[in-house]
């Protein structure tokens, strides 16, 4: 398994602005198992971390002469559009890093839930009666009601 901090590419991306005029940003992109790091051109700037808990989708590939288009799509349905060259894959390596992380996640739901103990089945009311009522020594009990029993007829 890879660690969190292992870098499995970086790179330039661009990522289009929310601004009025959507400029593209070149961005210094790292990505490592559990996030993308876009760095931004100003060394000072501190980096924008998209988290994969936070990503639904790498969606909408587009592929024109010189780049490739894509938007990552979170949790909150918010959509982030990039550019890439188009020799870069960085679309792929994204897409395929938040699959991973998915399916270790999924992974480790259904192994939690399997390490669980199961909840005991609760005991039905009579048996749960008779397990609440002191044990004393069995003796034959007489019936608590006294009406008369019928008596068989004589022919």
């Amino acid at each position: 398994m890879k660690s969190p901090d292992e870098v499995l590419r970086e790179g330039e991306l661009e990522k289009r602005s929310d601004s009025l005029f959507q400029l593209w940003k070149k961005k210094r992109g790292v990505l490592t198992s559990d996030r993308l790091s876009l760095f931004p051109a100003s060394p000072r700037a501190r980096p924008k971390e998209l988290r994969f808990h936070s990503l639904l989708k790498v969606d909408c590939v587009e592929r024109t002469g010189k780049y490739v288009y894509f938007t990552i799509v979170t949790t909150d349905r918010k959509e982030i559009d990039f550019r890439c060259a188009g020799e870069s894959c960085w679309n792929a390596a994204i897409a395929l890093a938040l699959i991973d992380f998915q399916n270790r996640r999924a992974l480790q739901g259904f192994r939690s839930r399997q390490e669980r103990p199961a909840p005991a089945a609760p005991a039905a009311p009579a048996e749960a009666a008779e397990a609440a009522a002191p044990s004393e020594p069995s003796e034959p009990s007489e019936p608590s009601d006294p009406s008369p029993q019928p008596q068989p007829r004589t022919p």
